[in-house]
C-alpha cells in the first residue's frame, strides 16, 4: 500500500509539471521555433544524462543490440507523438488537438491489452467516466471552437497519429521497464529522438542557433524549465513509477495535466478560470483518487488471490 501511495504521489506530481508544458512554450514561442523547442532541451537532458547511463552500460555489460529497442520506440512511438503533433496542429485548430487528445488514454488501455494482456476492469471505467466528464467541462471553449470539417482533415489525422504513438510509446516502455533504468529509459529515448529531429532544425530553423544570445529572461526561464523539469525530472519519475503501476493506470491519470494546467495559466498568463472549469477539475481529482484507492485496493487482492 505504501508504494502504490508513493508511486501515485509521484505520478501526480509528473502530471503537475507535464501540465507547465504549455505555458513553458508560452513563455518561448516569441523567439524559439517549435522544433527547436523540443530538440535542444532533449539534447541538454542527454547531455545531462551520459554520464551516469554509460557508467551504468559498463557495469551492467549491456551490448549495443540491448539497447535497439529504444530505435523502434523512438521512431514508432515518440517521434511520431512530438513531430506529427507539431505539424498537426500548424494544418488544424488548437482546439480540435485539446479535444482530441481526450482519447490518449483509451488508445493507451487498447495497446495495453493486446501487448500486456491489461484488463478495464469496472473500477477504471467508473474512473474514465468520471474523468472524461470533468475534461469536457474544463475544455467547453474548445469543444465551442472544435471544427472537423474536411479543411482540417490532414491536421486532424495528424493529430491522432500521434496520439497513437504517445500510446504506443507508453506500453512499449511498460514492457521492457524491468529491463531498464529510469535514466536508462529517458537517455536511450532521446537520444534517438536527438538524431532524428536533428535534420528537421537545421532545415527548417537553422537560425535558432545564432538567436540563442538575444533570449530574454522569460525565453531562458522557459528553456530552463522545460530541460529541467519537463524533459529531466519528470521522466525519471515517470518511469520509476511506470514500473509499479498498469500503463492503462497511468495513461487515466494523464487527464490530471487538464485539471492542473487551466489554473496554471490562469496564474502565470492572466488566463480566466471558469465555473465548469473549476468543478470539471475537481471530477477529473475524483477518479484520479478512485484509481489511487479503489482500484489499487482490488488490484492488492487479484493479486493475493494469485499468490494463493
Amino acid at each position: 500500500m505504501k508504494r502504490a501511495f508513493l508511486s501515485w504521489t509521484i505520478l501526480f506530481l509528473c502530471n503537475l509539471i507535464w501540465s507547465f508544458h504549455f505555458t513553458c512554450i508560452k513563455l518561448v514561442q516569441d523567439q524559439v521555433g517549435p522544433y527547436f523547442t523540443v530538440w535542444l532541451p532533449m539534447l541538454l537532458a542527454t547531455i545531462f544524462l551520459a554520464p551516469f547511463v554509460i557508467k551504468d552500460f559498463r557495469k551492467g555489460k549491456k551490448k549495443i543490440k540491448d539497447v535497439l529497442i529504444f530505435v523502434q520506440l523512438g521512431a514508432l512511438g515518440a517521434f511520431p507523438s512530438q513531430v506529427l503533433m507539431t505539424y498537426g496542429t500548424q494544418y488544424s485548430l488548437a482546439s480540435n488537438a485539446a479535444i482530441l487528445v481526450l482519447a490518449l488514454p483509451v488508445i493507451t488501455a487498447v495497446f495495453a491489452f493486446f501487448i500486456l494482456k491489461e484488463k478495464m476492469n469496472m473500477i477504471r471505467w467508473i474512473s474514465f467516466a468520471i474523468a472524461i466528464i470533468g475534461v469536457l467541462l474544463c475544455s467547453t471553449d474548445d469543444i465551442k471552437k472544435m471544427d472537423l470539417s474536411s479543411k482540417y482533415a490532414l491536421g486532424n489525422l495528424l493529430i491522432f497519429l500521434a496520439i497513437i504513438g504517445n500510446a504506443y510509446y507508453n506500453v512499449g516502455c511498460k514492457q521492457v521497464a524491468e529491463k531498464y533504468t529510469e535514466m536508462e529509459m529517458v537517455f536511450y529515448t532521446y537520444l534517438v529522438l536527438v538524431i532524428m529531429l536533428a535534420p528537421l532544425v537545421w532545415y527548417y530553423e537553422p537560425e535558432m542557433f545564432s538567436k540563442i544570445p538575444e533570449y530574454t529572461t522569460q525565453t531562458w526561464t522557459g528553456m530552463i524549465a522545460l530541460t529541467l523539469f519537463h524533459n529531466f525530472l519528470s521522466m525519471i519519475l515517470f518511469f520509476s513509477v511506470l514500473k509499479y503501476l498498469d500503463a492503462t493506470q497511468v495513461a487515466l491519470s494523464n487527464y490530471l495535466i487538464t485539471f492542473m494546467g487551466l489554473p496554471i495559466a490562469a496564474f502565470v498568463l492572466g488566463e480566466t478560470l471558469k465555473t465548469q472549469a473549476i468543478i470539471g477539475g475537481v471530477l477529473v481529482l475524483a477518479s484520479t483518487l478512485i484509481l489511487t484507492i479503489v482500484d489499487n485496493k482490488a488490484q492488492q487482492k487479484k493479486l493475493v488471490k494469485i499468490s494463493q
